[in-house]
């Protein structure tokens, strides 16, 4: 029995990619419904997620589900899909011996992205061009090797040693690459941050597995996203 599925999403978006990466890496079939978040949301998409942010998923199956249920949120949203649908992505918790502390490093791996690593990704833009960005994004290489590339020793080339997308690559991903998008361009991100990333050997090694892998680029407009980074920086100075 199949769910159906509306996401309500924004290719822009790095956290409604979360979700878009999660139902395509379980071939779910979904309805998308994009959300303008250049402008203010109408009632209608307030009456789904009140916050007003994307993304937001309705879900419902027959004789089980037959009020549509909605979740927001898109560590939560994708978190629910892995554990509705067991996959290499997430294994239930009683799969085997191993799938419970298989979870636990996941989630080590996640949060520690999420303390360690995430904050640098505004403080690299929002710093002075030139030696202070530099200084910033040299600050960030080095905790990454510090914090991430350890966790990333036994990849193959996906986390923990698997040889297909993990919630490790769902909950990272989108911010992996809009790193080095915005290292490729120089204006947002030093260049030499995206080529100092890839020197380091177990995350360079990971990341290139991770931006390769179609369902994680399926939505990713990189001109998009950098140039309407560009522009909400731009706005975000101004005010």
């Amino acid at each position: 029995m199949s769910p159906k599925i509306i996401l309500y999403t924004n290719h822009r978006c790095p956290y409604a990619q979360r979700a878009h990466i999660t139902l395509d890496t379980l071939n779910l079939k979904y309805e998308e419904i994009l959300i303008d978040l250049d402008t203010p949301r109408p009632q209608w998409y307030l009456d789904i997620n009140p916050r007003g942010l994307v993304p937001s998923l309705k879900y419902s199956l027959p004789g089980i589900f037959d009020t549509p249920e909605i979740l927001t949120e898109s560590g939560i949203v994708a978190q629910f899909l892995c554990d509705s649908f067991p996959s290499p992505l997430l294994p239930a918790s009683k799969e085997d011996p191993f799938s419970a502390l298989k979870r636990a490093r996941i989630a080590f791996f996640v949060d520690t992205w999420s303390s360690k690593i995430a904050p640098y990704q505004f403080q690299i833009i929002k710093a002075e061009e030139g030696a202070e960005r530099e200084a910033k994004a040299e600050e960030c290489v080095k905790m990454m090797e510090k914090e991430i590339e350890p966790l990333l020793a036994g990849a193959k080339p996906f986390f923990g040693g698997s040889g297909e997308l993990t919630f490790a690559e769902v909950m990272t991903a989108p911010f992996v690459l809009r790193m080095f998008s915005f290292a490729r361009d120089g204006e947002l991100m030093p260049q030499s941050f995206g080529e100092k990333l890839e020197a380091l050997p177990n995350f360079g090694r990971w990341s290139k597995a991770v931006m390769e892998n179609g369902n994680v680029r399926r939505v990713y407009d990189e001109a998009g996203v950098v140039e309407g980074t560009k522009k909400r920086v731009k706005q975000m100075a101004a005010k």
